[in-house]
C-alpha cells in the first residue's frame, strides 16, 4: 500500500500539478487533507499508548496506522505549497478542551476503537461524497478512489473487531454513543435513484448502498475533534 502511494505521489505531486487545479478540486484534496491528517495522528497517538490497544487488535491498527501516514504524504505532496496546515486536534472530541464525550480515549482501548469506528465510517462516506466533484480530473479521481477503497477496508476490520457486522445496517451505529450519531445519518435510505424504487428488503437494501455525506456534514461532525472547530 506504501508502495503504491509513493508510485502515485511520484507522477502527481509537484507544486505546478496543484497550480493547475481549479481551485475547488484544490479545496476537495486540502479537505481530504484535513480528514487523513486527524486519522493519521488518531492512529499514531494510539499505536504508541503502551497498554492502550488490546493485544489482538494492536497489529491491524498499526497497519491501519501506516495506511493513513502514507495517504497524509501522498495528499501534501499533490498539493504542494497549496496544503493547509495540520489542525490541533482533540480526540475527546471536545473541541479542544480536552474533556469531551470520548474523555478517555486513550486510557480505555474500547473507546479508542469506537472512535476509529467512526472516524472510519466518516472517512469513507466523505470520500464518496466528493467523488462526482471531481469528474473530469481523471488523475486525481483515480487516487481518491484508490484511497476510499482502503478507507472502506480499514471501516470494515474495525467494526468486525469491535463485534459488529463489516457493513453498516439501517443507521446503526453499532453502540457508539450519541456523539457518533451524525455519522450515520441517513444510512437508512432505502431509495437508489439509479433503481428508481425501494427494495422490498429494508435491510439487505440499506447494507447494499453506501450513502454519501456532504463536505458541510463530515466538517460538522469531525469540528469537535479540531481545537477551536472548524
Amino acid at each position: 500500500m506504501m508502495g503504491g502511494a509513493v508510485l502515485a505521489t511520484a507522477a502527481l505531486a509537484s507544486d505546478a500539478f496543484a497550480q493547475g487545479l481549479p481551485s475547488m478540486v484544490v479545496d476537495i484534496l486540502n479537505f481530504a487533507l484535513t480528514l487523513e491528517h486527524l486519522e493519521a495522528e488518531f492512529y499514531v497517538t494510539g499505536v504508541g499508548t503502551s497498554g492502550l490497544i488490546p493485544s489482538d487488535m494492536r497489529a491491524p491498527f498499526d497497519q491501519i496506522r501506516k495506511h493513513e501516514v502514507a495517504h497524509v504524504a501522498f495528499l501534501r505532496g499533490v498539493l504542494g505549497s497549496a496544503a493547509i496546515a495540520k489542525p490541533t486536534f482533540d480526540f475527546t472530541g471536545g473541541s479542544g478542551s480536552g474533556n469531551g464525550p470520548f474523555a478517555d480515549v486513550f486510557r480505555n482501548g474500547q473507546t479508542f476503537a469506537a472512535v476509529a469506528q467512526a472516524f472510519e465510517d466518516t472517512g469513507v462516506r466523505a470520500y464518496k461524497g466528493q467523488a462526482a466533484n471531481l469528474m473530469g480530473h481523471n488523475d486525481v479521481l483515480r487516487a481518491a478512489l484508490r484511497i476510499h477503497s482502503v478507507e472502506a477496508r480499514h471501516a470494515s476490520q474495525v467494526r468486525r473487531m469491535r463485534g459488529q457486522k463489516g457493513w453498516i445496517t439501517l443507521s446503526n451505529s453499532g453502540g457508539l454513543p450519541e456523539a457518533a450519531q451524525a455519522t450515520y445519518k441517513g444510512e437508512s435510505n432505502t431509495f437508489q435513484f439509479i433503481l428508481g424504487q425501494a427494495d422490498s428488503n429494508t435491510q439487505a437494501m440499506t447494507e447494499a448502498f453506501d450513502e454519501t455525506l456532504t463536505k458541510s456534514q463530515v466538517l460538522a461532525i469531525v469540528a469537535p475533534f479540531i481545537a477551536g472547530g472548524r
